[in-house]
């Protein structure tokens, strides 16, 4: 990459942030400073609207409006099977009215209505904050954790939790300690029924000894291979099984159980596994919540937890295959801050690899829709157009096919290239009468275009275009 001040800067508001806002790029003069004044930022990456609803809040209204569906449901039922009896000979005298509540049934049942209408309003408030960013930094560090830890509004109840898991335990910690966002992550109920802790059962417990069901492992294997440790790094399947049994009790309060506290976090003695328990070498004397808090921060201070960490750090903001240098250098930054998140941030923004490295990792698919829609200047006023994108190209937000989250790897989204462009050309058309193609890309690339990319620029037929093209050029999929 050219050492040219300006040069670098073009390249980090790409690698580092959300790609610039109209006049952002040539308002910065130094980059790093950028990077680091928005990291020092108390306000960045947060989102404050009180219209959304805490987790719990969320738990509770999709509960009612379950019920509410459940009882139209029975009431449906009810009157037609009424309509069915025989009327004394005549069975024509009360068949239009109760036809005509057997034809509004189905408006009563049409689909969790509730539900999806919490997750569009959390995501359009998702997409509001990133296209306002500045840079974008902060915000791209809250996708990134929220990829790492991530859960699926697939999974059945977690749909209307998904945007109030990421405000409550990822945005709050995303400069701060990353024990604190493990704990916050582990504990919080949009986790606990994504991957079923919350009907994990000690099988020793009070009700493990009164129930046929028992203990469920997936929270406890992905916490040591997904959210910390990693894969192959010394633990066994006695460890998975041990800290399984840790864990059992951290679950949530049922919503038909109060009204004021169902949907939230509670630890749960009565399903709790009583003993102490031996993970990884050492012993955990059982005291309840605290006992899984105590294996909570020994994986957080692991040295293989700051090496994976590190990893995908630098995977997901540099390359595929990033230096080693880079590695060790976040890692370390990781181990001597005690998990300062900040400070690693810091470490990443700051490292002499993270922006000597050529830029030819690819966009992931929000990263490239959310860019193309910052250097327009575009702020949609209905969100589900963008999820519809990126339901298209490969990427649903919240809606990772496993555990392991979205691929940071680029290979896995070569094949969504075609459909990018579709989505390229919507876009140019709906901008084209207002938006200027050489503007766009003078204030999103200064003169640092490719002799390729000016060309076919150039050539292009129209605005709408010339748009598409630049939204597609490798500068604009890459960074």
């Amino acid at each position: 990459m050219a050492h040219d001040s300006h040069a670098q800067n073009v390249v980090a508001l790409h690698r580092f942030g959300l790609a610039p806002k109209p006049g952002l790029l040539a308002s910065i003069s130094d980059m790093r400073s950028a990077l680091l004044a928005e990291i020092d930022h108390p306000s960045a990456g947060q989102i404050k609207n009180d219209a959304l609803l805490s987790s719990g809040e969320a738990a509770r209204a999709a509960f009612d409006f379950r019920q509410q569906r459940k009882a139209a449901r029975l009431t449906a039922r009810s009157q037609n099977d009424a309509s069915k009896r025989p009327t004394n000979g005549n069975p024509s005298s009360s068949s239009a009215p109760q036809m005509a509540q057997q034809d509004a049934a189905p408006k009563l049942d049409a689909g969790a209505a509730v539900p999806q209408q919490i997750y569009l309003e959390e995501a359009k408030a998702r997409l509001d904050s990133a296209l306002v960013a500045d840079v974008g930094f902060v915000e791209r560090l809250v996708w990134f954790w929220s990829n790492h830890f991530c859960v699926s509004a697939d999974k059945s109840g977690v749909r209307p939790l998904c945007g109030a898991y990421e405000r409550e335990a990822i945005r709050p910690y995303v400069r701060g300690k990353f024990v604190d966002m493990l704990l916050a992550v582990e504990s919080h109920p949009a986790m606990l029924l994504y991957l079923d802790n919350a009907r994990s059962i000690g099988p020793n417990s009070f009700a493990g000894s009164r129930r046929n069901k028992g203990l469920n492992e997936n929270l406890a294997r992905e916490i040591l291979e997904l959210h910390t440790l990693g894969v192959r790094t010394g633990y066994s399947q006695d460890d998975v099984i041990n800290f399984a049994k840790v864990i059992t009790g951290w679950s949530i309060v049922p919503p038909m159980q109060s009204t004021e506290r169902g949907g939230e976090f509670v630890f749960n003695p009565r399903l709790h596994e009583p003993g102490s328990q031996r993970i990884i070498g050492r012993d955990y004397e059982d005291r309840g919540f605290e006992q899984g808090r105590a294996v909570m921060v020994a994986l957080a201070r692991s040295s293989a937890t700051a090496n994976h960490i590190a990893r995908k750090l630098a995977c997901h903001f540099v390359a595929d295959d990033p230096p080693r240098s880079l590695i060790y250098r976040l890692a370390r930054r990781f181990i001597d801050t005690e998990g300062d998140l900040k400070e690693v941030s810091k470490s990443l923004i700051t490292a002499p690899e993270a922006w000597d490295a050529a830029p030819t990792k690819l966009r992931r698919p929000s990263e490239w829709l959310v860019g193309a829609l910052r250097v327009s200047g575009i702020k949609p006023p209905d969100v589900r157009p963008t999820l519809q994108a990126q339901n298209l190209l490969g990427e649903p937000l919240w809606r990772a096919p496993a555990p392991n989250g979205f691929s940071d790897d680029s290979a896995a989204w070569m094949d969504g290239l075609v459909q990018r462009l579709d989505i390229a050309n919507q876009i140019a058309r709906r901008v084209s009468d207002t938006v200027d193609p050489e503007a766009v890309a003078q204030n999103t690339f200064s003169a640092f275009l490719s002799k390729e990319t000016k060309d076919a620029l150039a050539r292009a037929e129209n605005r709408s275009q010339a748009l598409a093209l630049l939204f597609m050029a490798p500068e604009f999929q890459r960074r």
